[in-house]
């Protein structure tokens, strides 16, 4: 036997992931100093490159501690280790500079103010007292001030900062937690605060600690104040004066859809909020979202304007991120303030949120009482994120954005170089190659020109920040969509003839598929239940049972269409989607009935008119329009001033719903007419095996419609009648998935669809599935709704060859 060997050992370590601007070199120079190894560290376009030398035993306990106790920041993916022949190198260990070379590492994503940095903040003995840019390598921007990779200040936004002799001092500085922190300033080196009044205010501009004070004054007498952040502006008020709050929606356009809130700190928020363990969890989290908290009845505290979240038992409520935020709201010995500020996206409907100063001042402009800004570039918008925590403690993820961009996540199959565009609403792109994709930030609805070039904005950043050079470009097949239109334009430029086009519904399942990292070596049920979707034979699909991996999909089942009046600009109108749905299902016009009284004479007699003669009347089979049509039934909305307001009051009105009852309405099922085939993209997919194409049901909601109208002339009241219909939709898709499963043999079901933000229905679904042995799979990080449909647009394009192109 060979004896080991005594003397001493180098090894070369490739480390990637999550590496850069996390502190991570730092974190491997104290190690290596603490076991006493020579060698070095530094920054490579693929991670962090790290040689070691020295004892045996030290080398190994250096590779063991690598591996196990990263920076708080950091995520390693995978390290790579070689043997070298030892030089004889005797130390000191340290740091190199970066090595400008291509490849690709990881950046992290926006972090939330750390409390050593707070406490720095709030002790008035401490240069960074009051500081309101104070970071370090365990918290502030990273994403939305690279401007490049690899991450180093040159290739920030700071980079127009030079360091003060201090602040340069504590860079250079392997012990201190500020070394090689790329934001690292202080108030002698910038940035700085200028608060703008509008003309007329009556109120002079300032700068730095005036400002700040200025903007908490404003706030405090009912003003509205445009306020930088790290990834765009926000516009704020005080959340408990009714007038400023109703000033602000009156401005903004915003119709009845709420606006989320951010809290002092999170006793305030516990006064009109409950908030569970999870909860807390994640309001506290490095990420910072915005969390859908429960409303108290009555709050503890002060109470919110009726007009934050007009007719909702939710709340959604966030913490400070940045030390603008805490200063904002004011630390110990400042004059009282608000604690409790509307929070809402700096920009005009429709419109993506605002980044650029000179563009708030116009953009802004009536909207705002005053700007505080600061003179950090923006690099990349970044908007808010927003989630619900379930029950069972697990998290939901509504809109992934800020604290979560760019984070990669790590795919089950290796995809092609290929860029993903996704839909026209919640409009969220996607890159990725090999076994990862990154998201860009939440866009917004491509309704607007500035929204298409904010969507290219977003496309360029991410891909210098991932190197990613796209091969394919995928997207929703509806052929009028803005969205596909860019994709038509971006394969072009690519030379390609045309985008990979993949349809909706099979888009939003591959999406979940691929988040609970099922390789598509077995299909799954897949429950897709939205709005709007272009479907195989030219209609409107939204309530489809697919049978579907990554190559295909078959249409086992869908909701039983009725015409859409008026096509998408019907859908503003509840009132007119019930009256088409009672039409398709042989159900009479009551007067008593609160859709028909919705809707005038003259009104009633032209929709009549249009459904009789079919004309600007396109099916639809979407669950989210009968969401919709019950809603308006149950008197709660027949004019929709938002997307899916008079469904958000549906289920708002079903979770008052108590007491014993628990009643069901009745759903009928019947055989589906043959589809037909219609012009557009030629579809080219691989097929399933013949035993998927099994099939072809129709939900029927006509049993259900007539026991809600018996219940409805009967008194019940509309909590009731909402709770029974989504107790009725939770056992129609059980009942479906049980006839697939008898049929396939599957018993995997994928809830995704933007229906599925519904808490009460994933939640009945889940619990009927799984009690009836089904394998449910739910979205957790990546959105169920049209937020995360480019993830499954790039599972379908960038996998094997099934192209969908013209």
């Amino acid at each position: 036997m060979t004896a080991p060997a005594t003397g001493p050992v180098r090894r070369r370590l490739t480390v990637r992931g999550t590496v850069q601007g996390v502190g991570f070199r730092p974190h491997v120079h104290r190690l290596a100093a603490g076991l006493s190894l020579a060698g070095f560290v530094g920054n490579t376009g693929d991670g962090v490159l790290i040689e070691v030398e020295g004892p045996a035993d030290g080398v190994h306990r250096f590779c063991a501690l690598l591996a196990e106790q990263p920076p708080p920041l950091a995520t390693v993916t995978g390290i790579d280790g070689v043997d070298l022949a030892a030089t004889g190198e005797k130390g000191p260990f340290t740091i190199r500079s970066t090595e400008r070379a291509p490849g690709r590492t990881q950046l992290p994503p926006d972090t939330a103010t750390c409390a050593d940095c707070l406490r720095e903040l709030a002790d008035p003995g401490d240069r960074r007292h009051r500081h309101p840019f104070a970071t370090c390598t365990h918290c502030g921007p990273r994403f939305t001030i690279a401007t490049g990779m690899p991450y180093d200040r040159a290739a920030t936004t700071m980079a127009g900062f030079p360091m003060c002799p201090a602040c340069a001092r504590e860079y250079a500085d392997p012990s201190d937690r500020r070394f090689h922190a790329q934001p690292v300033a202080c108030p002698d080196c910038g940035p700085r605060l200028a608060l703008t009044p509008a003309e007329g205010l009556g109120v002079r501009p300032a700068r730095d600690a005036e400002a700040l004070a200025t903007a908490r004054a404003l706030l405090a007498a009912g003003r509205i104040v445009a306020v930088k952040g790290v990834g765009g502006y926000h516009l704020a008020c005080d959340a408990t004066d009714a007038r400023a709050v109703a000033t602000l929606r009156d401005r903004k356009e915003r119709g009845g859809k709420a606006f989320a809130v951010m809290c002092a700190d999170l006793p305030t928020a516990e006064r009109f909020a409950v908030v569970t363990d999870a909860e807390r969890a994640a309001l506290t989290s490095a990420r910072r979202p915005i969390v859908l908290l429960r409303r108290r009845t009555p709050p503890h505290g002060p109470r919110l304007a009726d007009q934050v979240c007009p007719g909702s038992p939710h709340v959604g409520v966030m913490l400070p991120y940045t030390p603008v935020h805490t200063l904002l709201f004011g630390l110990p010995g400042d004059p009282p303030g608000p604690r409790v500020l509307v929070m809402t996206s700096g920009n005009r409907s429709g419109e993506p949120i605002v980044t650029d100063d000179a563009e708030a001042l116009t953009r802004l402009a009536g909207l705002a009482d005053a700007w505080l800004a600061h003179d950090r570039p923006i690099a990349a918008f970044c908007d808010d994120s927003l989630l619900r925590v379930r029950p069972d403690g697990t998290e939901q993820v509504l809109r992934r954005s800020r604290g979560y961009v760019p984070r990669p996540l790590r795919l089950p199959v290796p995809v092609r170089p290929t860029l993903a565009v996704g839909g026209d609403l919640k409009n969220v792109l996607c890159l990725g190659e090999g076994e990862h994709a990154w998201f860009g930030p939440h866009i917004g609805d491509m309704d607007e020109l500035a929204t298409l070039e904010a969507a290219e904005r977003a496309e360029r950043h991410l891909a210098r920040l991932t190197g990613v050079t796209p091969r394919l470009v995928a997207a929703d097949r509806h052929p009028g969509y803005r969205s596909t239109r860019r994709a038509r334009g971006r394969a072009l430029q690519l030379g390609l003839r045309a985008p990979v086009f993949v349809q909706h519904h099979h888009a939003h399942i591959a999406s979940a598929m691929a988040g609970h990292g099922l390789d598509g070596s077995t299909p799954v049920i897949g429950v897709a239940f939205d709005g709007t979707g272009y479907g195989d034979d030219g209609t409107v699909w939204g309530g489809e049972i697919l049978l579907a991996d990554y190559t295909g999909y078959g249409r086992f089942a869908h909701l039983a269409p009725a015409p859409l009046p008026g096509g998408d600009a019907g859908v503003a109108n509840p009132c007119r989607v019930a009256l088409a749905r009672l039409w398709a299902a042989g159900l009479p016009w009551a007067p008593e009935v609160p859709s028909v009284t919705a809707c005038s004479d003259t009104e009633r007699a032209v929709l009549r008119r249009q459904l009789e003669r079919q004309v600007a009347c396109v099916p639809t089979s979407g669950m989210g329009r009968l969401f919709d049509a019950v809603s308006s039934l149950a008197g709660l909305c027949h004019r929709a001033g938002y997307e899916a307001q008079a469904a958000m009051e549906l289920e708002a009105a079903a979770l008052e719903a108590a007491g014993d009852d628990t009643a069901a309405y009745p759903f009928g099922f019947r055989a589906a007419p043959p589809p037909h085939a219609v012009r557009g993209p030629a579809v080219r997919r691989q097929p399933l095996d013949a035993r998927f194409r099994a099939g072809g049901w129709q939900i029927d909601p006509a049993p259900m419609l007539a026991a809600l109208l018996h219940d409805q002339a009967r008194g019940l009241p509309a909590p009731v009648l909402a709770a029974r219909f989504h107790r009725g939709v939770a056992r129609a898709v059980t009942e479906i998935c049980r006839r697939a499963r008898a049929v396939t043999g599957l018993a995997t079901v994928a809830l995704t669809g933007g229906v599925f933000v519904n808490a009460l229905l994933e939640e009945e679904c889940t619990a009927l599935l799984a009690r009836d042995g089904f394998t449910v799979l739910r979205h957790g990080e990546v959105p169920a709704g049209d937020g995360g449909l480019a993830l499954g647009q790039l599972m379908v394009a960038g996998t094997a060859n099934n192209h969908e192109t013209e």
